[in-house]
């Protein structure tokens, strides 16, 4: 089964394909960093980064860009008259625009590393592409698809035939006063602004256009898309959110430049709900790392929560979907730390043949799935079954060393498990040591105490025919 992908452009699923033979071109819509991301953004960007694993799974290499929109992005998503998110939180903080926006981009780079996304080619942030911007700017207007009105410079949507055509909108659906701006100056009311003049503006450049110039949203992706890809790229991805009216812009501004389709495949991930409904600062549930922390979860208890369902359906979290997600992964813990053993002689023997068979079905499982438009939940149960397989003993030590194989493998597209296998000190061997020596003594009480004191230090014990096995939570 070859790798098929919805894309929202065409709204239906189509095999995979990229463009160069073995390379994908990959850009995603990262933050703007007016403040900490919260884990509803992090939906988006875990999978962009299951997405980027599953293709090098696959043998690509992924040249992947993430932005970062540390300018231009407003509250309302409007043309000109939104306030700018960094602005408004430079006002709040009494701050520098510019620090707001390192000190938020440190902060995000530090927490998606620790959410196990894999580093980019590159994280592009728009207030470095300003001369790349006005570039293309100037083409479209030379093109006969932008004008100037004001000091502004809008997109003429009109000049474009398939505007409308991710989104499904169509321009005489997009009235004045219906999810776009109305502004005397322009000539339709979706046109866009490509470029904004406003001499109170915070962060502002010099242009032709004038001394107070700063970029509309839309147009810093494709700049800096084109910058570190190229002209057309293989998968554009973003959340529901983007697809109007930032990705349709893009695709029309881009495309109107070049020449060229834009992107070949794009994806959406459905937004995050919190305890079913809707994540806001008002509610207290923008919750960040901290907040997971501090509740006694691991980062990868989130990770696994956050990638565990299928992209384009929506996602619930709860506290005690967190707890859930905590326990599936303590349990794929157990599995690799069952495998080991079995793989080093202990456990029961297996039939090979038969474990064979069984080990090939669910490789073939997980990674049909996966093909499957990244079908997480059904790659996911695949090593439930093998977990299942496993205590049942199918598995014979030859297979259990290809089952460990295969299980690390899938943990390089998931990244939830903890693969490197562990040593305990010498104090925490030796309570294992007299634990064992108590329950030889038939001294439960001892044993049971012994067995309590390292549970509180993370270390889990579980007594077997062979012995008692050990494994951290």
């Amino acid at each position: 089964m070859g790798f098929t992908v919805y894309n929202s452009y065409s709204r239906q699923k189509e095999p995979f394909e990229s463009i160069e033979a073995g390379v994908v071109r990959m850009y995603n819509c990262g933050p703007t960093v007016y403040n900490r991301q919260h884990i509803g953004n992090f939906r988006a960007f875990l999978f962009a980064d299951v997405l980027r694993r599953w293709l090098e799974y696959q043998g690509y290499r992924v040249e992947q860009v993430m932005n970062i929109t540390d300018v231009g992005h407003l509250t309302d998503d409007g043309d000109v008259d939104g306030g700018d998110k960094i602005e408004e939180q430079a006002k709040r903080e009494k701050l520098d625009p510019r620090k707001i926006a390192d000190g938020y981009a440190t902060m995000f780079l530090e927490d998606i590393a620790q959410l196990g996304v894999r580093e980019p080619k590159s994280y592009p942030r728009a207030t470095e592409h300003i001369p790349e911007m006005l570039e293309i700017i100037e083409g479209l207007i030379e093109k006969g698809h932008a004008y100037e009105a004001d000091g502004n410079v809008y997109f003429d949507v009109t000049s474009f035939d398939r505007y409308g055509q991710l989104s499904g909108n169509r321009l005489d659906d997009l009235v004045a006063g219906s999810r776009v701006e109305v502004r005397e100056e322009k000539r339709h009311p979706a046109d866009f602004a490509l470029w904004k003049t406003d001499p109170h503006h915070l962060m502002k450049w010099k242009s032709r256009f004038g001394p107070d110039g700063f970029p509309g949203w839309h147009i810093e992706c494709s700049a800096m898309a084109m910058k570190h890809l190229g002209r057309r790229l293989d998968i554009h991805t973003g959340g529901e959110d983007n697809i109007f009216p930032h990705h349709e812009c893009e695709i029309a501004q881009t495309e109107c430049f070049t020449g060229e389709p834009f992107a070949r495949y794009w994806m959406h991930t459905k937004f995050l709900q919190v305890d079913g409904g809707k994540m806001a600062k008002s509610l207290g549930n923008t919750y960040s790392l901290d907040d997971i922390r501090e509740r006694g979860f691991a980062i990868r208890d989130l990770r696994y929560a956050l990638i565990r369902g299928h992209y384009r359906q929506p996602l619930n979290f709860t506290w005690d979907i967190l707890a859930e997600a905590r326990s599936a992964v303590e349990k794929l813990d157990d599995l690799v730390a069952r495998l080991r053993r079995a793989a080093g002689g202990q456990g029961a023997a297996g039939e090979a043949e038969a474990g064979r068979e069984v080990l090939a079905a669910l490789r073939k499982k997980f990674e049909d799935g996966m093909n499957d438009d990244l079908n997480v939940p059904i790659a996911l149960s695949a090593l439930f079954e093998l977990r299942s397989s496993v205590v049942e003993g199918e598995l014979g030590q030859a297979v259990a060393r290809d089952a460990l194989e295969f299980v690390e493998r899938a943990d390089s597209v998931l990244a939830v498990l903890k693969m490197e296998e562990e040593s305990l000190d010498e104090r925490v061997e030796g309570l294992i040591g007299a634990r064992n020596q108590a329950r030889a003594d038939k001294d439960w009480a001892e044993s049971d105490r012994i067995r309590d004191l390292l549970l509180a230090e993370g270390i889990l014990l579980e007594d077997t025919a062979e012995g008692t096995v050990w494994r951290k939570k």
